[in-house]
């Protein structure tokens, strides 16, 4: 036994060194993000698994690496097309052979013959295709070394992309019962999780997991006043020049922002599904091949965006959930430089989640689990806590202490009593007959006598004017905080009008105290362009040069648009800020830059050298 043990340690460590050669050679990374080394050995040795990493936390290394160390071919199951192709361009820079089967590829058949010639490591599929009997019988014919499962929550009908394809994978534990097996995904809670388990036959494989936080993202959350002011002014003084998504929740929405933004100097494009195939494949390889571009989209995009140098996500309108959040935001600083997560929302956002919910044809046990996830998304942004420690907490992590890093910690929300305005409110909302919205409701809270409260007879109600101690605003804060926390609602249809809950009843008889939250003054200034002269320059990395990282950046440029791939393949922002500081003087030097390994120096090493050798 004794023997045995130190043979298995033997073939453990050399399997370790066999994946830490492969990462630094092929991808020129030093050294393993926790657990991907865990991960990179358990599957190289054919094991099963299931990992559930963040957005941006290097899942695709984790079945990357195990294929190239093993013999044979990894087979890629990816849900969208622009996804595949991304990450089959990253490989291929580095030296893989990839490719990609999908409609869209015109060469798919000669990829097919390198596939069953065993010329590929890695190929990816989506599942409508690979489950097909005539690819079943092609991969019956090649080495097979690996099945990864990417955006593996589409499984699941309990999660938030559902992709009913996804569902007849399980038949390829049945039929390839020797191939080890990873789903992978970046968010998914409980029931989501078992679901994928269990549909995907993997009750054995071993779970990776790994915190969820992004501590490089600052989450920001305020409220909408003027929201399209309110962005152009996030962009201007914090993001001019970055690359950024902008998700609006209409197509109307998307092409008027996009438009707007543009009018405004602002760089950006539209994508929705409604645009024609053309222009949205045109707008998304523009965003991806060039820098500096604002894509305006509703959430049909992004899935299959692996764009690292993604500097800011804004959401001008609420997501539907928590996870859609978390997902969303997730694209911004996939490359582990600073970035932001901005939002703003109103009343009317909170309404509009809960009409669509309500009047959706989902089956009631459903409508009831998407409206607890929007119930803790609208927790997330009326709370006076850590921004992090509320997001973490909803996917089961507790996080220690404040971030230091959200809006909420570096500038302290404070907090009031607003039960005895909850009931001012409440009544006010009954006694007009719960037919109102929230202007007038507050027209009769604070005595205003406007055409419409003298129509009604408001002005002679016992709750006239009883609310004149607050503001206009804090009545309108206190409204939506009351609606977002389930004590209100309002009905869309019904010309936006509140109306009462169930849970109404316990604070109104004095058995349930409200806590609300001083919203902040909203922020102020111009949305003129400053000159770039009086601009305040972007934070760099102690020890880089700018001046030489734009140069470099300028290179990258001009290398990727040569060879027709996006920037972000040549080099990424990482690559260029350690270039900047390490001023690396040969080739030798430059393997120890990140992301540079031996096939990208041989193919980008002399042009990047030689604009480095003005600086040394």
């Amino acid at each position: 036994m004794a023997a045995l043990s130190v043979c298995g340690t033997y073939l453990c460590s050399r399997m370790k060194d066999k994946a830490l050669e492969v990462l630094r050679t092929v991808f020129g990374y030093r050294e393993f993000r926790e657990p991907q080394d865990e991960i990179v050995e358990h599957v190289a040795e054919g094991g099963d698994a299931f990992v559930l990493l963040p957005t941006g936390g290097g899942k695709s290394l984790c079945y990357q690496v195990p294929a190239l160390l093993r013999e044979g071919t990894a087979l890629v199951v990816s849900p969208l097309i622009a996804l595949m192709d991304d990450q089959v361009g990253a490989l291929r820079q580095n030296g893989v052979a990839a490719a990609a089967l999908h409609s869209g590829n015109k060469l798919a058949w000669r990829d097919e013959e390198d596939l069953r010639a065993g010329r590929l490591k890695v190929v990816y599929v989506a599942p409508e295709r690979l489950l097909t009997e005539r690819f079943l019988e092609l991969l019956d014919t090649c080495v097979i070394n690996l099945f990864a499962i990417d955006e593996a929550h589409c499984v699941s009908q309990w999660g938030h992309d559902f992709r009913p394809e996804y569902l007849d994978l399980g038949r390829l534990a049945e039929r390839y019962p020797h191939i080890p097996r990873m789903a992978l995904t970046a968010t998914a809670d409980g029931p989501t999780r078992r679901d994928i388990v269990d549909k995907l036959h993997l009750q054995k494989a071993r779970w990776f997991t790994k915190s969820f936080d992004r501590p490089n993202i600052r989450y920001r959350i305020g409220l909408k006043d003027k929201p399209r002011e309110q962005l152009l002014r996030f962009i201007r003084e914090e993001h001019w020049g970055d690359s950024g998504i902008v998700y609006r929740i209409s197509r109307k929405d998307v092409e008027e922002t996009a438009a707007w933004l543009h009018k405004q100097g602002v760089p950006a494009l539209a994508y929705h599904a409604g645009l024609p195939s053309a222009e949205r494949t045109k707008n998304q390889t523009r965003f991806l091949k060039e820098e500096g571009l604002v894509m305006v989209a509703t959430i049909a995009f992004g899935m299959g965006i692996d764009k690292p140098d993604v500097r800011f996500v804004a959401h001008l309108d609420l997501p539907k959930s928590m996870e859609s959040y978390y997902q969303e935001t997730g694209r911004a600083g996939r490359d582990g430089l600073p970035s932001q997560a901005w939002m703003v929302y109103g009343l009317q956002d909170v309404a509009r989640q809960r009409s669509m919910l309500q009047s959706s044809e989902l089956p009631e046990e459903r409508k009831l689990l998407e409206g607890q996830k929007l119930n803790a998304l609208l927790g997330l942004c009326e709370t006076a806590e850590c921004r992090r420690v509320a997001l973490l907490a909803y996917f089961d992590e507790v996080m220690a202490e404040p971030c230091g890093n959200c809006d909420t910690c570096t500038d302290p929300v404070k907090t009031w009593d607003g039960t005895v305005a909850a009931q001012k409110a409440m009544s006010a909302i009954v006694r007009t007959g719960e037919r109102f919205g929230s202007n007038h409701v507050i027209d009769v809270l604070m005595g205003e006598l406007t055409d419409k409260v003298r129509q009604f007879g408001h002005d002679r109600l016992p709750t006239f004017a009883v609310g004149k101690d607050l503001t206009r605003s804090a009545w309108t804060s206190t409204l939506r905080q009351l609606v977002a926390g389930g004590l209100l609602a309002v009905d869309l249809e019904g010309h936006s009008r509140l109306c009462l809950t169930a849970e109404s009843k316990s604070v109104l008889k004095g058995e349930r105290t409200v806590k609300l939250r001083h919203d902040p003054t909203p922020e102020k200034g111009s949305t003129k362009v400053r000159s770039l002269k009086t601009r305040a320059p972007k934070a760099a990395p102690t020890g880089m040069d700018r001046d030489l990282f734009e140069v470099l950046r300028k290179e990258r440029s001009k290398l990727a648009s040569e060879l027709d791939i996006a920037p972000y393949m040549v080099a990424s922002d990482r690559s260029l800020q350690e270039m900047a500081m390490l001023k690396p003087r040969d080739e030798v030097q430059l393997l120890a830059v990140h992301g540079f390994g031996n096939a990208k120096v041989e193919r980008f090493g002399h042009a990047f050298l030689a604009a480095l050798r003005p600086w040394i």
